[in-house]
């Protein structure tokens, strides 16, 4: 089903229920997906039709606008062989520009998907063809590079199977697409922050932070941020204050759940698809092991959690011993708000959900101003960052 806008305003004007407005998830994504082993529910084949065009979103009791392909966020999942070749026809439905960029594939430069570089876009009512081969295998995904119109649902993951034996073992697999979903345009979320760059920062030191020591931080250490004019939680520019982070596009109250039989190695494909979103995954009691990052097979490494910056991939091999549920954490990297989804033997299930965790305060070393003893206050003058003198190292490493 395809949604244009004329149609959600004559739903709207005719009363429709909201029932009628559910939006359409593609099945990979669906709450209980199975994905037993590479045969996930998928578009696949050298021919694949997509249509980008307007659709409903429901998270909670509210509906949106989202843009969507075929209808549905995430966008589906695409699934392909290292060396076969592809086309993919993508009719635009929209009343503007739109395109999509195959985030991380080598490909012809004319099939990148990037307007004013390398194609014109795809223009209103018009189909264009993406057709290239596949020289590589992993986990990869898709989005638009037209507009903001990947900020309100335009994006979807990818996954190329190695045209040899995987050399990463799995019993079953998962593809675990991380968002950040705002009821408020984007085109909105960026005209406050042109007015005020910490328009949705709710988490700011205080005078009474101060005062009661929850801010963690000094008068001396307050003043010298007050003299670079610069604030210690200036993290994210968008925050939880209008986000409400997602997993496959369910909301942390949905408890999207995977499915795996103890003792069975899961591997889980995670994407960070937010528009402005950096995350710190962890599942509390399993260890995760990373066995792939943007798509390039590594040394498998165990972690307890990883920080995942926007549109990045990585790739974790899990054994939940117990017959017992896990929660899946995507923490947002300024604790303003988290996803949530869960790993269980049975649908139904859920784990303890942690609390989001304290709020952090940006050090010098993060700002790049670690300088050995050096007194910070001196090193600004006037309030004015003396990039000169920063320690380049340092600055590196943080």
């Amino acid at each position: 089903m395809i949604w244009d806008r004329r149609t959600l305003l004559r739903l709207a004007g005719g009363g429709a229920t909201l029932a009628a407005l559910q939006p359409l998830t593609p099945a990979w994504a669906h709450t209980g997906s199975h994905g037993v082993g590479p045969t996930l529910e998928s578009l696949n084949g050298p021919d694949i039709a997509l249509t980008v065009g307007h659709s409903p979103f429901r998270l909670g009791e509210r509906t949106g606008h989202a843009v969507t392909v075929n209808g549905a966020l995430p966008a589906p999942l695409i699934r392909l062989r290292e060396g076969q070749n592809v086309r993919l026809s993508v009719t635009n439905t929209l009343d503007e520009d739109t395109s999509i960029h195959w985030h991380g594939l080598l490909l012809p430069f004319q099939m990148d998907g990037v307007p004013g570089i390398s194609f014109p876009g795809i223009r209103p009512r018009e189909t264009f063809v993406y057709e290239f081969p596949i020289r590589q295998s992993g986990t990869y995904w898709y989005h638009s590079h037209s507009g903001l119109q990947e900020a309100m649902g335009h994006f979807g993951p990818m996954i190329i199977d190695p045209a040899e034996r995987d050399p990463i073992a799995f019993d079953r697999e998962h593809v675990i697409v991380l968002s950040d979903w705002s009821f408020l345009h984007p085109h909105e979320i960026l005209r406050r922050l042109k007015v005020s760059p910490g328009y949705f920062n709710q988490q700011r030191t205080t005078v009474a932070g101060l005062l009661s020591g929850a801010d963690r931080m000094g008068v001396s250490e307050r003043r010298m941020w007050a003299g670079m004019r610069m604030d210690p939680r200036d993290i994210s520019d968008v925050t939880g204050a209008t986000y409400t982070y997602l997993v496959n596009g369910h909301g942390p109250d949905d408890n999207w759940t995977g499915i795996f039989t103890p003792g069975e190695r899961v591997r889980l494909r995670i994407i960070n698809a937010a528009a402005m979103t950096n995350f710190n995954v962890r599942i509390p009691d399993l260890a995760m092991t990373v066995v792939q990052a943007d798509g390039e097979n590594v040394r498998p490494i165990e972690v307890d959690e990883f920080q995942i910056a926007v549109a990045e991939t990585y790739d974790v091999i899990v054994t939940p011993p117990d017959d017992r549920a896990y929660t899946i954490v995507s923490e947002a990297v300024d604790r303003s708000g988290m996803g949530r989804a869960t790993l269980a033997p049975r649908l139904g299930m859920s784990a303890a959900i942690p609390p989001v965790r304290e709020i952090p305060n940006l050090t010098m070393r993060d700002m790049g101003m670690d300088m050995g003893g050096m007194d910070h206050g001196a090193a600004m003058g006037h309030g004015a960052m003396d990039h000169g003198a920063m320690n380049m190292r340092d600055r590196a490493r943080a």
